[in-house]
């Protein structure tokens, strides 16, 4: 099974539209995860109307409707993984410790809101991501999106996919 995970992507705010390699990433994904901070609509129209399965949550930016559609927090089975998906995880520190208790059972969480790339594991094996952003880098040098995928049970070949700089 192949996983696209993305977070924060803000449009229009952030830029007018997805970065064409993610785009192009969305039809070879058996399931497309976005992390929140979403901010309009249309790109949830469109992630729906070109992904497999969306599995998506909303964030601090995103306004009544996108929270009338998504859920703060998302669980799924995929694959035998238990994966979570919120945007909020709190400050770095402590973040493992805190997201184990906070979501007991879970195999993987996906969050975002930070718009670092994140990948580590909690005790007991919480295996935490965080795509970054892939149209606002922030203090970052780039923009950014994961893939990943499961085989047996288990969580493969985590990729962090820089983006090229917006013209």
């Amino acid at each position: 099974m192949r996983l696209l995970l993305m977070a924060d992507t803000h449009l229009p705010r952030r830029a007018r539209e997805l970065p064409a390699p993610l785009l192009e990433s969305v039809p070879g994904a058996d399931v497309v995860v976005h992390a929140g901070d979403w901010v309009d609509t249309a790109t949830l129209d469109l992630l729906e109307s070109r992904a497999r399965r969306l599995i998506g949550v909303y964030g601090n930016n995103d306004g009544p409707e996108l929270r009338a559609r998504l859920p703060e927090v998302a669980h799924a089975d995929l694959g035998g993984l238990r994966i979570g998906v919120v945007h909020e995880t709190g400050a770095a520190r402590g973040r493992e410790e805190r997201c184990a208790r906070r979501f007991p059972g879970l195999d993987v969480l996906v969050f975002g809101h930070s718009h670092i790339p994140w990948d580590s594991e909690a005790p007991g094996g919480l295996r935490l991501l965080n795509p970054g952003s892939p149209t606002d880098r922030r203090r970052q040098p780039h923009c950014t999106f994961m893939t990943a995928g499961i085989s047996g049970g288990r969580l493969t070949g985590v990729r962090l996919h820089r983006l090229p700089p917006r013209r």
